[in-house]
């Protein structure tokens, strides 16, 4: 079977998220699918997205596994990791060695471990002078990410921030911060969702996301109005994972 190179790899992931900002997309899903891209290309094993919300903190609104989902959320529970650093300062944090940051978070260093992480990269999601939020990457190895590829991440995390915001006036902080509200809401919508999906047909939650997501594909509907279907019980879940 042909193996992709990275260059292609990027040459689509940006074509897909142009032809995404052509037409009508669901927020989360775009930024999920450039996450996974986006480990895809660096060859990174997990990661996730985290956006502002209307108090200042950051939420999580998107991950590529369960195992990022546990290490984003405890970051956000303690107050400190990676992610806030970068957030605070606006500028990537690079972890080559997690065990080297245990005194200065032993939360994040006990629970990124037992994840089985080794490594991390933090790149802020700039809006100007504003960060509106913040992708980490989570590696199982040792080592700091190369010049190039954290040029990459930080490419592909500037492009999340414009489908955030795409067609708003960016100069507006009200439209800004509706928008963001708008994700971390369908992020919400999207965990309940995935919650009904694992109970009534035995899913995990990484496959119950993917289910909600096929399903959204295939019938040409968005993200957020599945998971409200199958949050009200409108879509049968067993319709949800017919194929």
């Amino acid at each position: 079977m042909y193996a992709k190179t990275r260059e292609e790899k990027i040459n689509e992931a940006f074509v897909a998220m142009s032809d995404a900002l052509m037409n009508d997309y669901d927020i989360v899903d775009l930024l999920s699918t450039l996450l996974n891209d986006c480990t895809d290309i660096l060859g990174i094993e997990a990661g996730g997205i985290l956006l502002v919300d209307p108090a200042g903190d950051l939420e999580l609104v998107a991950s590529t596994s369960e195992e990022a989902a546990v290490v984003e959320t405890m970051i956000i529970a303690a107050g400190a990791g990676p992610c806030i650093d970068c957030f605070d300062t606006a500028a990537p944090v690079a972890v080559a060695d997690i065990d080297t940051v245990a005194e200065k978070w032993p939360k994040f260093h006990r629970t990124a471990l037992d994840q089985g992480f080794r490594s991390t990269y933090a790149v802020p999601m700039r809006l100007k002078s504003e960060v509106v939020g913040v992708m980490n990457l989570l590696s199982a190895d040792l080592g700091p990410l190369s010049e190039k590829d954290g040029k990459i991440a930080q490419a592909l995390a500037d492009i999340a921030v414009l489908g955030i915001l795409h067609e708003r006036n960016f100069r507006n902080p009200f439209v800004i911060k509706e928008q963001l509200h708008l994700a971390l809401d369908t992020r919400i919508l999207i965990e309940q969702a995935k919650g009904v999906l694992a109970q009534g047909e035995g899913l995990s939650m990484a496959a119950a996301f993917n289910t909600l997501r096929a399903y959204a594909r295939r019938n040409g509907m968005t993200l957020r109005s599945v998971a409200d279907g199958a949050v009200r019980r409108t879509i049968d879940t067993a319709d949800l994972v017919r194929d």
